[in-house]
């Protein structure tokens, strides 16, 4: 069946509010996850390149962490939007039932669901190994001899320098700081007004001379000696190749859709434990499915917001989405911790949110505007008013 004019509008006017649900929340993970890798990525000066390889690669995974709460959200605006207008009300006094105005959701969610198995399944395994890879990458390029402008660089073992100038080249610098702390406990704070950086012939280490510059040295037991010079050199190392990273699989979370079915249900020994395969693979499954049963549950709150405030709603249905989200996460602890069985501790809750969507719209199908959740947001709300009111009239009775 082809898309009517009202399923495009009604598509059109959801897509618009989602999509900035996405993007504004996603961008807020990124910037969040990045501020705490730009201390490692100033150790190199190929920061930028793993800034972006990193931007990519984290992409995928928080798409799906932010893909079920931002097609709520865009359920809600525009079903709350219709509702508050009274577009609703012309819809169905048209003739159009109610499963009629949900059905482009519930396509939608079927498109988004089959986007998340090949997210969830597919992609995201790989993107989340090559965000480690990158990660790895950048703890072993270490130094290599060039000084970035006011970057704090681990120039050797306890060795950390920086600058407040240096040329295009990295080489000759001003204003410079370091910190050195000896095998017998001793520390020596170097400044100096400009140093040079030259590198030796086998690139194994740099030498750094020092000019018009003070060493305040400190021992062990407390003592302390400041000198002044006018020139100081000393060699520092340079960063060597580090071990090879692992190959990926070796965390679940790597493992893509059919990996996981494979050894969570074969007749091989796996090399992870069996539960904790199978508690990632209902959890990737679950947070897929899900996605065609929250219009089932965006509609009908949507429509009760008139009644019982668009707030109340909104809040109910976020607590719903927390608890499920939050629910997957303890369940694969569980497994993890207790060795109990995925399909209680992940299933269980999958199923249990399933019928709050199911059920939250066969009660509103009859009655559209009231189901279990916007009576007892009333009543919640009805006791707060009646605790408010007596208040007033404890304060106003003396």
């Amino acid at each position: 069946m082809f898309p009517t004019i009202l399923d495009r509008y009604l598509l059109r006017r959801t897509l618009t509010p989602m999509a900035a649900v996405l993007i504004s929340t996603m961008v807020a993970f990124l910037m969040e996850r990045l501020m705490r890798s730009f201390q490692l990525l100033s150790q190199t000066t190929e920061g930028f390149k793993f800034l972006t390889e990193l931007l990519v690669n984290l992409v995928p995974h928080y798409v799906g962490l932010t893909l079920p709460g931002g097609f709520f959200i865009g359920l809600f605006v525009v079903v709350n939007g219709l509702n508050k207008s009274s577009e609703i009300d012309a819809i169905l006094a048209s003739g159009i039932s109610l499963g009629r105005f949900a059905a482009p959701f519930v396509g939608l969610g079927l498109l988004l669901m089959v986007f998340s198995v090949v997210l969830f399944g597919f992609i995201q395994p790989y993107s989340r190994y090559a965000y480690h890879a990158v990660l790895h990458a950048a703890e072993n390029a270490g130094w290599n001899g060039d000084v970035r402008p006011k970057a704090l660089l681990n120039a050797g073992p306890d060795v950390f320098l920086t600058a407040d100038d240096a040329d295009a080249s990295g080489r000759r610098l001003q204003h410079v700081f370091i910190r050195k702390i000896g095998p017998d406990g001793r520390e020596d704070v170097l400044t100096a007004v400009s140093a040079e950086v030259s590198k030796d012939a086998g690139d194994q280490s740099v030498k750094l001379e020092l000019r018009d510059g003070r060493q305040v040295s400190t021992t062990r037991d407390a003592r302390v000696y400041v000198a002044r010079f006018s020139r100081f050199a000393f060699d520092l190392p340079l960063s060597q190749s580090a071990k090879l990273l692992r190959l990926r699989g070796d965390e679940v979370s790597e493992l893509t859709l059919v990996e996981l079915a494979q050894q969570g249900f074969g007749a091989a020994r796996p090399a992870l434990p069996r539960q904790t395969l199978l508690a990632e693979l209902y959890a990737r499954s679950s947070r897929a499915l899900i996605l065609p049963l929250l219009p089932l549950l965006a509609v009908p709150f949507g429509l009760s917001a008139k009644r019982a405030g668009s707030g109340s709603a909104m809040a109910t249905g976020g607590v719903l989405l927390f608890l499920f989200e939050t629910s997957m996460i303890l369940g694969q602890a569980m497994v993890s911790a207790a060795r109990l069985p995925a399909a209680v501790t992940v299933g269980g809750p999958a199923a249990l949110f399933a019928i709050i969507c199911v059920a939250t719209w066969v009660t509103s199908r009859r009655r559209p505007g009231e189901n279990p959740v916007s009576w007892l947001t009333e009543h919640v709300a009805a006791a707060f008013a009646a605790v408010a009111r007596a208040l007033r009239m404890r304060r106003v009775a003396p």
